[in-house]
């Protein structure tokens, strides 16, 4: 990495706005003689690694409920939950070679913590420890010749909200789920020897990781405008969130007082390509007719509710109602 340090501010919240920040800093407005960083934040928001199935990473009905983003990232590992209570940094640098390299991106943030305090090590493989507790997870990659190296920092992020949008089964118990996280999982401002606000503490980092001879750079007019425009082609829209999902087998569970229903579907491209319904409750309807309403739906909460409205089934199940059955498929 080169050690001239060209520091970007970027004041929004828009995770497609920040991802598509990256891409332009990579294709169209290259700093090929410095190493650019930035520190940025989201709203909540899921980030799902590049080669991970969306579906399967997330509690969608949760997610919708609460207006969690989601985004496809163009690095690999898995999805992490971020908020307005922790940072993510970026390092955009040109590539020197074709190999993923962690240590030189993670020891700069190591020694800007040590700064405050903190006694971060690096887990060997792309994590973050505070005493053995993961507080960051970086990823990496390589476009037109650049290497993005970024990572996110828990700093007083909402961990119960963590659990809750990445815990897929609706069985799962969250108070367990919540518990296993904070014994995993911790915030650098439960650490800090003396409690700083979480602007502070950005420009604490800064500061650290440019040092005395970095400069600094404001987006203008027309940067802004480009990467809006990218925001909404590469990351703000259903196929690169969903699109690239394989074939992949969902599998839901219900308990009704009318009896128990498992729904297995087959899902590809976010489209419902085959359904089976089992079970020991009792209806008018047979399998096949709420396989054939299901299949060739998207898999959303809005097109399922429509076609699970057609078959009445307030009406032809007993003691199940629609509603029930929605709330077990999403």
């Amino acid at each position: 990495m080169k050690k001239n340090l060209l520091y970007i501010e970027n004041d929004s919240i828009d995770v497609y706005f920040n991802f598509a920040l990256e891409y332009y800093l990579t294709t169209e407005k290259t700093f090929e003689d410095s190493t650019v960083l930035l520190f940025w934040r989201t709203s909540p928001t899921l980030m799902v690694g590049k080669f991970q199935n969306t579906l399967e990473e997330i509690n969608q009905k949760y997610v919708e409920e609460k207006n969690i983003r989601l985004v496809r990232r163009m690095s690999g590992g898995g999805t992490i939950y971020t908020d307005l209570g922790g940072w993510q940094y970026s390092f955009i640098t040109k590539a020197e070679g074709d190999q993923i390299r962690f240590q030189e991106y993670i020891e700069p943030v190591i020694q800007a913590l040590s700064g405050l305090g903190i006694d971060a090590r690096f887990n060997g493989r792309n994590d973050l420890v505070i005493d053995g507790k993961k507080f960051s997870g970086t990823a990496q990659y390589m476009h037109n010749g650049f290497v993005v190296h970024h990572g996110s920092l828990l700093f007083g992020t909402d961990l119960e909200e963590m659990v809750k949008s990445t815990t897929v089964s609706q069985y799962k118990i969250i108070s367990k789920g919540i518990k296993s996280v904070r014994d995993r999982v911790t915030n650098i401002s439960d650490h800090l020897q003396q409690p700083i606000g979480i602007q502070e503490f950005k420009e604490l980092m800064v500061s650290s990781l440019i040092g005395e001879t970095g400069q600094r750079y404001s987006l203008n007019k027309n940067d802004i405008e480009r990467i809006r425009v990218i925001a909404a082609e590469k990351f703000n829209n259903w196929d690169s969130i969903y699109g690239k999902n394989p074939k992949c087998n969902i599998i839901r569970e219900g308990h009704f007082p009318g009896g128990n229903m498992e729904i297995r579907l087959d899902v590809k491209n976010n489209r419902i390509l085959d359904a089976a319904i089992y079970g020991d409750f009792f209806g008018q309807l047979s399998q096949s007719e709420i396989r054939q309403a299901l299949i060739d739906c998207s898999y959303s909460r809005e097109e399922l509710e429509q076609a699970l409205g057609r078959l009445e089934l307030n009406k032809t199940l007993y003691n199940i109602s629609s509603e029930e059955i929605l709330n077990t498929i999403i």
